[in-house]
């Protein structure tokens, strides 16, 4: 304020003023609010870019930004000296104190900086969101950030996903998603929105993640198989992101074109997210009788709730499925996961086996999970469930031990195709398009 001389600091809008979590009345007035919401009945909180809090005092310049790049800074300013001070605290004050559910949203950081937020003896968080997978698709070499209409490879997103799996086993609990309101429509982004491919491939997307371990979070529309939306002028879309990104790439420094701006923003524009939920094929898709904050994405008339309700062999069921199974499946949660075929392009392979004391316990082995990313059908020797053919080409994903303690017939619990009676059908070592089985193996007798 140029006639006080007063400023504030914000990393985002400059309608979100940072606060300044150094000051101990400022953390006593956050703890306050949250015991307020608490003593109501809410079941937890979503700590948004909750490792932000604590700030850099010398507050360091960028050097990416010095060197003239356009991207944003959240690197520089991602888990601060007193981060975890911070979160102990608030653990201490008021989590702690209640029944509660947590997860933070944590950009930037490594299996290891997770570990700390959400070791199982740190007493900070349960949970948080990392974002390297969302990364798998950005622009090549990083020169327009995430604007990209680049697709992704199969090979890099499992790496970061088996590295997640593998890195927090046993030391913190994974928070399992494809979509949030910061991300493109997932079935568009790793699927096929075709109306040929569009359910299949939203099955299958679900089908992955599901049987992972940690827990699932389904953004609203994800279980519809809801689409990326493009619109043709850069005034149609709300996002900040996006409008402060035109300005930078587009309008300022030149370096895209604008109609590949607008094609990277129906890949990548946050706005994907946020068009209006899509109730029914009627008036602003049922969403509401007035004028919608953005516009809708023409594809509510075929892809709504209602429709989707209506057909017993839509996404919305086979989620509902998917919820069921983990439900019904200890080993969902105790299994340690084991990536299968790390280099194959086209299938997402993997294991979940339980220890013998789990398996004692529950009767439960293994998993198997295989899902064929393409439009094409793929011979994969293992596809009918035969664990002998798995170890063929991943020695060392089954010890000879473990081989001989897995009964030899599995029980095919999922799979995203079926017959018009709602029958699992299998062809045994092919996959189909998009196709994604689960099998289940007990205890050898």
């Amino acid at each position: 304020d140029e006639a006080t001389g007063q400023f504030y600091l914000h990393y985002f809008s400059i309608k979100q003023p940072d606060l300044n979590w150094e000051n101990p009345k400022v953390r006593e007035e956050v703890y306050d609010i949250m015991r307020f919401w608490l003593d109501k009945g809410v079941d937890g909180f979503r700590m948004d870019v909750i490792n932000l809090i604590s700030k850099d005092l010398s507050f360091p310049e960028d050097p990416a930004v010095l060197a003239g790049g356009l991207d944003n800074s959240l690197a520089v300013a991602a888990n601060g000296p007193r981060v975890h001070e911070f979160l102990q605290e608030m653990n201490h004050e008021v989590l702690s104190k209640y029944p509660v559910m947590t997860v933070g949203e944590t950009p930037c950081v490594t299996v290891d900086d997770a570990a700390l937020y959400t070791g199982f003896d740190r007493n900070e968080l349960q949970m948080v969101f990392q974002f390297e997978h969302m990364d798998v698709d950005a622009s090549e070499g990083g020169v327009t950030g995430k604007w990209s209409d680049r697709r992704f490879n199969l090979v890099d997103l499992k790496k970061v996903l088996t590295h997640w799996q593998e890195g927090l086993h046993g030391r913190g609990w994974n928070s399992l998603y494809w979509n949030n309101h910061d991300q493109p429509r997932t079935v568009s982004r790793f699927g096929n929105d075709s109306p040929e491919y569009r359910t299949v491939s939203a099955k299958m997307l679900g089908t992955v993640l599901h049987m992972m371990q940690g827990t699932p979070y389904i953004y609203q529309g994800e279980e519809l198989g809801m689409t990326n939306v493009f619109f043709d002028d850069v005034k149609d879309y709300n996002d900040l992101e996006i409008h402060d990104s035109w300005r930078k790439y587009v309008e300022e420094s030149g370096r895209v074109s604008a109609e590949d701006m607008l094609r990277y923003i129906s890949a990548s524009g946050r706005d994907n997210a946020r068009t209006p939920m899509q109730w029914s094929a009627g008036e602003n898709a049922g969403f509401t009788t007035g004028t919608p904050w953005l516009k809708l994405n023409p594809r509510y008339t075929e892809i709504n709730a209602e429709a989707e309700l209506a057909n017993p062999d839509s996404v919305f069921y086979h989620y509902r499925d998917l919820i069921s199974l983990r439900r019904e499946h200890p080993i969902v949660l105790t299994g340690e996961y084991r990536l299968l075929d790390e280099e194959d392009e086209q299938v997402y392979a993997y294991l979940r086996v339980n220890s013998d004391e789990d398996a004692a316990a529950t009767g439960e082995r293994a998993l198997l999970v295989v899902a064929n990313f393409t439009d094409d059908t793929v011979q994969l020797n293992y596809a009918g469930g035969n664990l002998d053919s798995v170890v063929l080409t991943n020695s060392q994903a089954l010890s000879p031990n473990e081989l001989k303690a897995i009964e030899n017939a599995p029980k095919l619990i999922s799979s995203n195709y079926r017959d018009e009676n709602r029958e699992f059908t299998d062809e045994g070592t092919l996959l189909r398009p998009y196709e994604a089985k689960v099998y289940l193996f007990g205890n050898a007798e």
